[in-house]
């Protein structure tokens, strides 16, 4: 019997295909996506509709802004997931409650997915930085955000647009300080192209060998000036366990601040999901990182 002939490291191309599709490996997909629409409905009927501004000039350049109390309170910019082609702002606030009541701002932005982008990530990347950049020029104002106290937080594909973030030169490209956002945490991501170029997932994306080598954070790492946190969960696909194990490695092979965390027992809708919970493994470490663990 002939085996399947490898497309990338040790998959063939339906394992590699699989490894870059969650439904493969999370058979409760369906039901953790609409539980995690229901429960930013919730947070909504607690906290009210969130303060939406625009950051930029197209339809969907806008942010949902949910106001702590506290004043001079930190900020969490929040880059939602979705393969990079689904998700909205609105169906992603379910950390909204929790950040909110600990003392933080959560700001959670809308941009184009690859698919109204036709297929470039590159507009998504300029799209995300543009809302963080926004978010430090206008926070204080807006809704009294302390803007030395920034922290961008993104899940899946928004964990990838969250590395591509961290690499961002904010002097150079933004006018604002280089240490603008103080920290990362990063759950469930892709931080170099290569993998999901080869899979089914260019059926939709338009990878480009420019796109693959700009915008993979890990080959990057030299800009990187934040501490930068990496989640991913025990039943994640075997891509995605790699992607994050690797990443830290080659962060931490270069002395940059990072740590790793593994959520034993949770496949990678379920570790998204625990950003909402103070005591679940991406709750309690976004709350360490922005220095409110006092809130636990």
């Amino acid at each position: 019997m002939i085996s399947a002939k490898a497309v990338f490291l040790n998959y063939d191309q339906e394992a590699l295909d699989a490894a870059y599709d969650q439904g493969m490996y999370a058979a409760n997909r369906d039901q953790l996506v609409a539980r995690a629409a229901r429960r930013s409905d919730i947070a909504r009927q607690f906290l009210g509709e969130p303060l939406r501004l625009p950051y930029g000039s197209t339809a969907n350049e806008k942010l949902d802004i949910y106001r702590t109390a506290q004043p001079n309170a930190p900020i969490c910019v929040f880059i939602h997931g979705g393969a990079w082609r689904n998700g909205s702002a609105r169906d992603h606030a379910y950390g909204a409650e929790m950040l909110v009541h600990a003392g933080a701002h959560l700001v959670v932005p809308d941009f184009d997915n690859v698919v109204e982008a036709g297929g470039n990530l590159f507009v998504m990347a300029d799209q995300v930085r543009r809302a963080v950049a926004w978010t430090y020029r206008n926070a204080m104002q807006q809704f009294g955000g302390d803007v030395s106290r920034l922290y961008v937080s993104g899940r899946s594909s928004g964990a990838h647009l969250g590395g591509v973030v961290a690499i961002t030169d904010w002097q150079s490209d933004f006018g604002l300080p280089a240490d603008a956002v103080k920290g990362y945490l990063l759950t469930s991501g892709m931080y170099d192209l290569r993998g999901p170029r080869l899979s089914k997932r260019s059926s939709y994306v338009k990878f480009t060998d420019e796109m693959e080598e700009v915008l993979s954070p890990q080959r990057h790492i030299e800009k990187i000036v934040a501490q930068i946190v990496l989640v991913y969960g025990s039943h994640e696909t075997p891509e995605f366990q790699r992607q994050t194990c690797d990443f830290y490695a080659a962060l931490r092979k270069v002395g940059k601040r990072a740590e790793l965390i593994l959520a034993e027992g949770y496949n990678h809708f379920e570790v998204a999901e625990t950003i909402a919970d103070r005591y679940g493994p991406a709750g309690r470490a976004l709350l360490a990182q922005m220095e409110l663990a006092g809130s636990l």
